[in-house]
């Protein structure tokens, strides 16, 4: 199949694959994109290409549904058994969430960076060093200045080591 007869196929039933596509699945375009890819892999053309291209988005469609169903339940899963950065807001104890997003934006990006890489992404120092092209050791500074200037906006002691 050539270049021209491909980009006449897509043009006239893309969008109504898409549509097909959508009953199913959440990202249909990703579906009909993958179905036109495999219709160019094939060594030999489909005598029925419509119906063809219809079955291959249809499967498509319904495995990218299942995939999205089990890829959800498995974050729900891990996000169950992960460890809570924030309490609820209705703990007058607790760090209010909100309140620790905007004081975290009004830090340098550089040091912003650095703090979320390593509280929430779980990257040591050098990982980080690595990933910004820095030293650890200014990693390090920058992540203590920053979590310092986080406690005095947001009034929090710093813990007992």
């Amino acid at each position: 199949m050539g270049p021209d007869e491909l980009a006449d196929l897509v043009d006239r039933h893309a969008a109504a694959l898409v549509l097909y596509a959508r009953q199913w699945c959440g990202s249909p375009e990703d579906v009909v994109q993958a179905a036109f890819l495999k219709l160019v892999r094939l060594r030999t053309r489909p005598d029925s290409l419509l119906p063809w291209l219809y079955r291959v988005v249809r499967n498509g469609a319904i495995d990218a549904s299942r995939a999205a169903r089990r890829r959800h339940k498995y974050e729900a899963a891990a996000a169950g058994t992960a460890p809570r950065w924030f309490s609820p807001p209705d703990d007058p104890t607790g760090l209010d969430a909100r309140a620790a997003a905007l004081a975290l934006k009004t830090l340098p990006a550089e040091t912003r960076e650095i703090i979320v890489a390593h509280l929430w992404g779980g990257l040591t120092f050098e990982q980080i060093a690595r990933a910004v092209g820095s030293s650890a050791a200014t990693c390090y500074r920058r992540y203590a200045a920053g979590l310092s200037a986080l406690r005095q906006q947001l009034g929090a002691e710093c813990p007992a080591t």
